[in-house]
Order: C-alpha cells, then sequence, then structure tokens
C-alpha cells in the first residue's frame, strides 16, 4: 500500500511537468526505479538497526572487548556488571589495603563489587608488565583459563592486558591455599580427614580433565599447595595457569624448568621434556603433604634406605588431627598414600595417568584386614598394595 500511495502521488503531477506524448515512458521508468530505491531504503534501515540493536545487547551484558596497538580489555561474568570503573573504585585504584598475598609475578586483591560479588583480582605490577616474561605468563593464564571449564579449576571472570595495567579477575576462594591452611595450626585441626581426602579427589580430577579431555592437552606445569586454592566449603580449585603449556604431540615440547622448588620432577633437571608425567609427580607430593601436614621433602629423600620404608604409615600422618576411627576414612587415607607414592616413582613411564588416579578415587573398596597401625612405607610402595586400590601402572 505504502509504494503504492507514492507511485500514485506521483503520476498525478506528471501531467503538468511532463508533456502527454512521453507520459508513458517516465511511467515505465518510475515504476521500475520507485521499487528498488524502496528496497535499498529498507535494507540500509535495517542494517542500522541491527547495528544500533547489536551495541545495546553488548552493553546490557557489561561485556567489552578493545584492541588497540596489542592491547586488550575484556570485562565479563555471569551477571554482566563486572565493569573496569567499578574494579577500579572497589579496590580504591589497587590500595594495598586490599591486597591479600603477592604471588610470583603480582599481587591479588580481594574486592566487593557494586551487586556484592566478591572476586579476587591479580595485579601485574607495572615495572613487571616490562618484563616479557611476566607479560606472557599474564596472557598465557587468559589464554588457557578462557577455554576451560571445570567445577576444581579456578574461574576466571575478565582480565585487562593493556600497556598501563594488567589485571584478572578470579572467583574468590575463602579459605585460601592449600598451603596456607596446612600450615597454620587452628585451620590444619579443623581440616579433618575427610575435607583432606576430598581435597585430593578434587585435584586429581582436575588434572585428569587437563590432560584426557581438553582438545589438546594441558599440562599446568606448577600443581603445588601453594596453588590449590579452597572455597568455603573446603571445595578445592587448581589455579596460577601462567607457566601452563599445550602439549604438541608432533614436537619436542621441550622447555625451560618452571614450577615451584620441592613439586618438580626430578627428569625436568635433565631433559628438559614436559609431560603429563610431570604434573602426576607435583600432584604426588601435593597428595603426600595433605596427609602428613608438611612437605613430604625428608621422607622422600631418605625413601630408599630400609629404616625409612620400615616405617609405619600412622606415624607419618598429621599428628594435629586425632588417629581416624571410621573404616571408610581409613581406607581413603591409605588410598591416598599408594597413589601418592606411585605417582612420586623416579621413572616418569612408571607414573600412573591422572586419569587413572581418578578412576581408582570412584572404584569401591574391599576393606583391608591389616589395620592401620601396621601398614609400613614399603608395602605402600609394593605392587600388591597399587592393585589392591587399582592403581597400577599404565
Amino acid at each position: 500500500m505504502y509504494q503504492l500511495f507514492i507511485r500514485s502521488n506521483l503520476l498525478s503531477t506528471l501531467p503538468s511537468i511532463v508533456p502527454p506524448k512521453k507520459s508513458n515512458k517516465v511511467n515505465h521508468h518510475v515504476t521500475i526505479f520507485l521499487p528498488i530505491l524502496i528496497v535499498l531504503i529498507l535494507a540500509f534501515s535495517s542494517l542500522v538497526c541491527f547495528k544500533l540493536c547489536n551495541n545495546s545487547i553488548k552493553k546490557n551484558n557489561g561485556n567489552t572487548t578493545t584492541t588497540k596497538n596489542g592491547d586488550v580489555f575484556c570485562i565479563w561474568n555471569y551477571d554482566g556488571k563486572i565493569a573496569h570503573d567499578d574494579i577500579i573504585r572497589a579496590t580504591e585504584d589497587f590500595d594495598m589495603r586490599y591486597c591479600i598475598g603477592t604471588g610470583a609475578y603480582g599481587s591479588v586483591y580481594k574486592a566487593q563489587l557494586p551487586c556484592g560479588k566478591v572476586v579476587a583480582l591479580k595485579k601485574l605490577h607495572g615495572y613487571e608488565a616490562e618484563v616479557p616474561a611476566f607479560d606472557e605468563s599474564f596472557r598465557n593464564e587468559v589464554k588457557i583459563l578462557s577455554e576451560i571449564r571445570h567445577r576444581h579449576i579456578v574461574k576466571l571472570y575478565g582480565f585487562c592486558l593493556h600497556k598501563r595495567i594488567m589485571f584478572l579477575i578470579y572467583q574468590y576462594m575463602e579459605k585460601g591455599s592449600l598451603f596456607s591452611v596446612l600450615y597454620d595450626d587452628v585451620e590444619a585441626v579443623e581440616f579433618n580427614w575427610r575435607k583432606r581426602v576430598n581435597i585430593v579427589k578434587g585435584v586429581a580430577s582436575a588434572l585428569s580433565y587437563l590432560h584426557h579431555d581438553c582438545t589438546t592437552p594441558i599440562v599446568h606445569r606448577d600443581v603445588s599447595s601453594g596453588n590449590i586454592l579452597l572455597n568455603s566449603e573446603w571445595q578445592p580449585s587448581v589455579s596460577d595457569f601462567g607457566t601452563a603449556r599445550l602439549l604438541q604431540h608432533d614436537s619436542s615440547n621441550r622447555t625451560i624448568v618452571a614450577g615451584t622448588i620441592g613439586y618438580i620432577a626430578p627428569e625436568l633437571a635433565y631433559t628438559m621434556v614436559v609431560s603429563e608425567k610431570c604434573d602426576v609427580y607435583s600432584f604426588g607430593v601435593v597428595a603426600l603433604e595433605t596427609l602428613m601436614g608438611r612437605h613430604p621433602q625428608e621422607l622422600l629423600s631418605s625413601l630408599q634406605l630400609a629404616s625409612t620404608q620400615n616405617m609405619k604409615l600412622c606415624e607419618v600422618l598429621d599428628q594435629r588431627l586425632p588417629f581416624p576411627n571410621n573404616a571408610m576414612v581409613l581406607l581413603d587415607i591409605i588410598r591416598v598414600a599408594v597413589i601418592a607414592f606411585a605417582c612420586l616413582n623416579f621413572i616418569p613411564s612408571s607414573r600412573p595417568m591422572m586419569k587413572r588416579v581418578s578412576q581408582s578415587f570412584a572404584t569401591e573398596l574391599t576393606p583391608l584386614t591389616i589395620p592401620l597401625s601396621e601398614i609400613s612405607m614399603q608395602q605402600l610402595m609394593s605392587q600388591e598394595f597399587k592393585a589392591l586400590f587399582h592403581i597400577l601402572n599404565n
């Protein structure tokens, strides 16, 4: 109707302008040109409306992505209310009063956003941002964490990668790191055996996901008690993916040694080749540390001695906790110990895959006839116990 209305009006004015003998020709041109013009106008209008709607949706979702000279700023989260200015206001421009820790290449801040959400912010200091290795670690962490999802891997809500300011926004973990809990006498007592076993299970599940369920296997390279965070319900999340690496099976995967001293697989010192088995070794250290309440370095360095092999498991367990009296908890403690020693094998190929470790925790076990007080280090490392707990080498 709209097109016809315009056309009839135009035609009504033609006799006073155009000689009668040419009216048929003009009418023919108008008839062809007018619909084409209208279609073009409508198409242009639709394009403008689409663009405006798209920008409005992005604004409402709180998603912002800006790229200029290699700088990237991107903020998002579950409710879309995180914004750069909110972060600056919540920390009073990263005032030290909000600082809750300092890592290898940045400081961690706690911030409460206007929506009530509490987040943790890892900020790279200005002078550190100029160091290529630190800048690369930040960008590597963004790349890895923005592509993976697992209930026991820390969630990345957003990031700002700019030459003037660089920070990452994570979920806030109320209990802090596993390391801080183990070395706090008050927290350690609350951290009972059942909770400790569940922590080890959760970390095993996360590493199994990284190694076996990602499109390209990911090696964390810095699994340690300091990089395992705990929430208010004592659930663990593996964090700090700054040195994580995607495994390329068509290359040598040679690399510089990375990680925390005391958790690094021994073969890295002479082969410089990273593999999933490096994480497996580090996991073994963490599992044993969780049971002992302290780093197992002294035990590991003397493990070949007969006196150490004859030591009983109950002697090395965290003495701050009462002796476990629940049969299933006892069995789980023994299982964690057997798995830990299997993962600590000096020969990488003799260590189990993390998928096998995670599956072992899901297997129902038959109660042992031998009491915990009689189980020795040597028995924990035996093939018999590995078979009993379904942890034989892959």
